[in-house]
């Protein structure tokens, strides 16, 4: 019913993953695996949407705060989670980030430290030092393919008097991490223990394989928090805006809105933001599902691409994300190294794992959200520039 494998040129559209990949990598015209949005069309059924709304021919100003947006977010929740939400703690926003700063500022004061999982989406980095505050590190480890974190070490750092919020990803950006039920309840207990705040991004909510499940904060958080998250990497539809949350406690919820109307004057929501949101929500599952498809068999395609020709790095798929978080530390290359033959003369970019903080060193991050032909042949870019370093530091 749909088609993910026909490529679509996306050079000359100003696209950042393409047209602009120069900025990070200091090269043009290499093929990109970098950041997180698809080379896929997003669904007609949101297409259609965003036509008949263009179609009417008025863009003026308009309302997030009507039945049909919320209405369809509850619908999503319920149908995809099975979790019941109050329609009363909606909030919007331009992005996920946008809003993670905003409850920053307002949760936190300069100076304060605002604990996040690492390797950490480079954002939160961002975010957190932007503001004045400062990153408090909760490495995650790698313990026979799957990513543990040790409550122990985590009620230490949430125990530290400069520490007032837990900026959560779940699931987890750059290891595809999904966390249980357990898992979330029991952190949700620490951080009301240690009157810790919660802000948790669930942008990748839609993309969990296998047997994991998505447990909404919704369905767990006991002090204070906020859920924040979009359709924009489930649907690819980052380039109209928008977002949306929940936040817990009224006081917080109407400060949050008074901040976005009054400091920063973004009352009025883009319009094609919510009407593909709707859309989204009400008729996407099926092309959703499709696609979900799609990634998990580019995903399985690359585990048996990678270890057939370096059996050592063992990689397994990840429990979410189209991201494919890779562990080359057992090749005993180094990273720059890497990069460089990768840029130079594989003509591919791929993202290095110290972006995402001390705990990516030896990693890299590979975007499999494009059609096959693309990803086989980045994927034998890789194999080919691992081999050529390998050879070199071999000599």
């Amino acid at each position: 019913m749909f088609d993910f494998s026909t490529p679509v040129d996306r050079h000359g559209t100003w696209c950042t993953q393409w047209d602009y990949v120069a900025d990070r990598f200091g090269a043009p015209d290499l093929l990109p695996f970098t950041i997180s949005d698809m080379d896929f069309p997003t669904a007609p059924c949101v297409l259609n949407a965003l036509t008949q709304r263009l179609n009417h021919g008025v863009l003026g100003y308009s309302r997030w705060q009507n039945p049909q947006f919320s209405g369809a977010i509850a619908h999503w929740f319920a149908d995809r989670f099975g979790a019941q939400i109050d329609e009363q703690q909606l909030i919007y926003g331009p992005s996920v980030i946008y809003m993670a700063s905003q409850l920053i500022r307002q949760w936190s004061n300069p100076g304060d430290e605002v604990l996040v999982h690492t390797p950490a989406y480079d954002a939160f980095f961002k975010s957190i030092n932007g503001n004045n505050r400062q990153v408090l590190p909760a490495p995650l480890t790698l313990i026979d393919g799957d990513w543990q974190c040790d409550m122990n070490a985590l009620e230490a750092l949430l125990a530290r008097p400069q520490c007032s919020l837990m900026l959560l990803c779940s699931p987890h950006n750059p290891t595809g991490k999904v966390w249980t039920r357990t898992e979330l309840e029991h952190m949700a207990v620490l951080c009301e223990r240690h009157n810790v705040s919660v802000i948790s991004d669930e942008i990748h909510m839609d993309m969990v394989w296998g047997e994991n499940r998505h447990t909404p904060w919704t369905q767990v958080g006991r002090n204070r928090w906020a859920l924040i998250t979009s359709a924009s990497k489930s649907f690819n539809i980052p380039a109209l805006t928008g977002a949306y949350g929940l936040i817990h406690n009224p006081d917080d919820k109407a400060r949050y809105l008074d901040a976005l109307k009054g400091q920063d004057g973004l009352s009025s929501p883009a319009v094609l933001a919510l009407v593909a949101h709707i859309a989204a929500y009400r008729e996407g599952a099926p092309w959703l599902d499709a696609l979900r498809d799609y990634l998990s068999e580019n995903l399985a395609f690359i585990a048996r691409e990678l270890n057939g020709a370096f059996p050592q790095v063992d990689w397994r798929m990840p429990q979410s994300t189209y991201l494919a978080w890779i562990d080359l530390r057992p090749l005993g290359l180094d990273d720059h190294a890497i990069q460089q033959e990768l840029i130079e003369r594989q003509k591919v970019a791929i993202m290095p794992g110290f972006t995402y903080g001390n705990e990516g060193v030896g990693f890299i991050r590979l975007n499999a959200g494009c059609p096959r032909v693309k990803l086989e042949d980045g994927v034998q870019r890789l194999i080919a520039g691992i081999r050529a370093v390998r050879a070199a530091t071999d000599s």
